[in-house]
């Protein structure tokens, strides 16, 4: 698969991570519009909105992303608020390098809670048990959330 490299997003980034977004078939329309709207206010003025995103390059091509950031009103809580590889790069550790890039920096910057939520439908069972791969915890299942059928899962990790 080739090396896989992670550094922080930048405009030219935006088609390359825009593409896999749309290509995620997990994700609706309105999930891919908000997904931007984060890109975009971190291009914008990455220090300014409290988000931290990163690329996944792989051998000269962007393999996925990572976008989290400080839960407000906490002390040291950081939610995953976006991770996403590229369908034809799945299953190569690109995911693994992405969390665990965002955990040794999280935990860098203080934090010691991470919080993922995803949904409980069953397109979403590999993103659960990848998460579960990762040592995550399955904390809550909150039915119908999302929509009628589609639960809320929540997971967590203690850092330290």
């Amino acid at each position: 698969m080739g090396t896989t490299s992670i550094r922080p997003i930048t405009a030219g980034d935006k088609p390359a991570v825009m593409g896999i977004l749309h290509n995620t078939p997990e994700f609706l329309p309105h999930e891919v519009t908000v997904a931007e709207e984060l890109i975009d206010c971190y291009l914008d003025d990455p220090p300014s909105s409290g988000y931290h995103i990163y690329v996944a390059e792989v051998s000269g091509s962007i393999g996925g992303y990572i976008c989290y950031g400080l839960t407000p009103l906490t002390d040291g809580t950081w939610d995953i608020f976006w991770i996403v590889v590229a369908r034809e790069k799945q299953g190569h550790g690109i995911g693994h390098i992405l969390m665990k890039h965002a955990e040794d920096d999280i935990k860098r910057m203080g934090g010691r809670l991470v919080i993922v939520e995803t949904s409980g439908k069953p397109e979403y069972n590999k993103t659960r048990w990848f998460y579960d791969t990762l040592n995550y915890q399955n904390i809550c299942q909150i039915p119908d959330f999302y929509a009628p059928g589609d639960d809320l899962v929540i997971f967590i990790k203690r850092l330290r």
